[in-house]
């Protein structure tokens, strides 16, 4: 089935060819240590296998090529069997963000329109209390008993038991799943997957990254493991819970690092801060991805201090929408972090090929199509778009949202493609590098123009009393005025926070697009996404400096 574009496609000959090849570990018993000891695996030929059973007794009950099915399960075995089986019947998992705001779940699920829900039974619990999906017709449990739904997937496993290969004739333009934002910028929306996204996403990043089969990764974020079998990799599921990286625990993961001879890793900006700041060496580690917000340039600088000198640690640039979009390696960005800490702006690097990154002039209008987008000069902030495989081109039953970040757009052949407006703002520098400054809602619009949060707040974390910082905008765009929030540094005792403001108030004064900037208020601790627990809550810290201003 050489025309399949199914990202499951490889499984079948990857167990012909290794089948016994661990294709995933995941932290089971643990031992008198306290660690796990990773004794839940999955083979290529498991996978495989398994993922058809669970296919076919899918499709026994209604789930099958097209169905929309929301997925609820932890990290695990089940997790993994469950999506490559949905991902090879053809049907369509709703996937929601951890980070997503739990009042906004219910609106995600109805406005999905799921035929069937997969959850674990604390998820059938709360579908049943708070009323969700009630449009899923078929209800399946990873628990051991069918309670508050139809089937349990060992059931479901078993009656579709040597039932052969499940894997269907997807073809690029299907829908393979919707993938809900965590909503950090606003409402969460429905990103709609095609099968052309998720195989291009896996050859980009292959290429970019310098991928090789035969690899073992530890990927923090669980939706990026499915990449693994793909790629021919093995996983290691971490001892963590995915949702709080900034309280994983590494020890355990430096336990599953050495334990399993891993050479590649995938985490947020804050997982990496915990590995940076616990300070041991990572004598395997070859390659770190680190993406989903720009990676602090002390934790890049620390942890190229752990990893061996061969090493390479990647921080991709994109989004749910479209990933990946540029990529740098931290070599070149630490060459940059100068340029940084004086308002450059976040280098996130060139353009993964074969996307095709512009700038255009901000505006907060929809731009139906791009004849009607005015592209800026090299050095000139706009908002960032980009062309290319990964590209989505829809949010799943939101018009208004879709019209807003999509850019209609004929090429030479005549056909036509769509530019995703990525919604962030930034420059292409004089050797086609592309930096960061910051979300275009966040942009703060002062009588004396405009002010970047990626290109002020930088220059005041530089302080040494000083954990982050975030740039508020407070009164009428056009007539903003500019407030700091800081937030201090563990161990920093709140009576030193007048001299700080002293010395704030005079880095200020020393840069050019600073100097306007003359309120700084205290916040005892930002409000941060789930997700990454990097990206700041700028909208509520906004309604909070409001407030004390008032």
């Amino acid at each position: 089935m050489t025309d399949v574009c199914n990202i499951a496609a490889t499984l079948p000959g990857l167990a012909a060819r290794f089948p016994d090849r661990i294709a995933m570990r995941c932290p089971g018993t643990r031992g008198p240590d306290g660690m796990a000891r990773f004794d839940l695996t999955l083979t290529y030929r498991d996978l495989d296998a398994r993922s058809d059973a669970i296919a076919a007794g899918l499709a026994r009950r209604g789930i099958v090529r097209g169905t929309r099915t929301v997925v609820m399960v932890r990290p695990s075995p089940e997790f993994f069997l469950l999506m490559f089986a949905l991902f090879k019947a053809g049907a369509v998992p709703v996937l929601v963000d951890p980070g997503i705001d739990k009042r906004a779940l219910k609106q995600c699920l109805d406005e999905a329109q799921p035929e069937a829900f997969i959850g674990i039974p604390l998820a059938h619990i709360a579908r049943v209390v708070l009323r969700w999906a009630r449009s899923a017709r078929i209800r399946i449990t990873t628990g051991t008993r069918a309670w508050l739904s139809d089937a349990t997937l060992a059931q479901v496993e078993r009656d579709g038991a040597n039932a052969g290969s499940q894997l269907a004739a997807t073809q690029p333009d299907e829908v393979a799943a919707i993938l809900f934002t965590s909503g950090s910028t606003g409402v969460p929306k429905g990103v709609v997957y095609r099968h052309r996204h998720f195989v291009a996403q896996i050859a980009m990043l292959r290429d970019a990254l310098g991928i090789e089969a035969g690899g073992v990764d530890l990927p923090t974020f669980p939706p990026f493991a499915l990449f693994d079998p793909a790629l021919g990799l093995t996983s290691i599921i971490p001892d963590m819970d995915p949702t709080k990286p900034a309280l994983a625990d590494p020890r355990k993961l430096h336990d599953a690092i050495a334990r399993f001879d891993v050479d590649q890793l995938f985490g947020s900006p804050a997982l990496m801060a915990v590995l940076a700041n616990f300070g041991a060496k990572l004598p395997t580690v070859k390659r770190v991805t680190s993406a989903g917000a720009p990676v602090p340039a002390d934790v890049v600088a620390k942890m190229r201090e752990l990893l061996p000198d061969d090493a390479g640690f990647w921080t991709p640039y994109g989004a749910t929408e479209c990933l990946p979009v540029a990529v740098i390696e931290s070599r070149e960005l630490q060459s940059t972090r100068t340029a940084t800490e004086n308002g450059a702006g976040t280098c996130v690097g060139r353009a993964v090929a074969p996307n095709e990154v512009r700038i255009i002039a901000i505006t907060d209008e929809a731009i139906e199509d791009w004849t009607d987008a005015r592209i800026v000069e090299a050095g000139v902030v706009g908002e960032i778009t980009v062309a290319g495989p990964t590209a989505t081109d829809t949010y799943f039953n939101r018009p208004a949202q879709t019209k807003a970040a999509k850019i209609r757009e004929r090429v030479a052949d005549g056909s036509e493609r769509v530019v995703h407006r990525m919604g962030d703002v930034g420059y292409l520098d004089a050797q086609g590098r592309l930096w960061f400054c910051g979300r275009k809602t966040h942009r703060v619009e002062t009588a004396e123009g405009p002010l970047y949060t990626e290109q002020v707040e930088p220059v005041f974390n530089v302080h040494e009393n000083v954990r982050r910082t975030a740039l508020v905008g407070i009164g009428a765009m056009g007539a903003q005025r500019p407030v700091l929030c800081v937030e201090l540094a563990h161990g920093v005792d709140a009576s030193e926070w007048l001299r700080i403001e002293r010395e704030l108030r005079w880095i200020a004064s020393a840069h050019a697009h600073t100097s306007g900037i003359d309120t700084f208020l205290r916040h005892p601790k930002f409000p941060v996404d789930i997700r990454h627990n990097a990206k700041i809550g700028r909208e509520k810290l906004a309604v909070w400096a409001a407030t004390r201003l008032r």
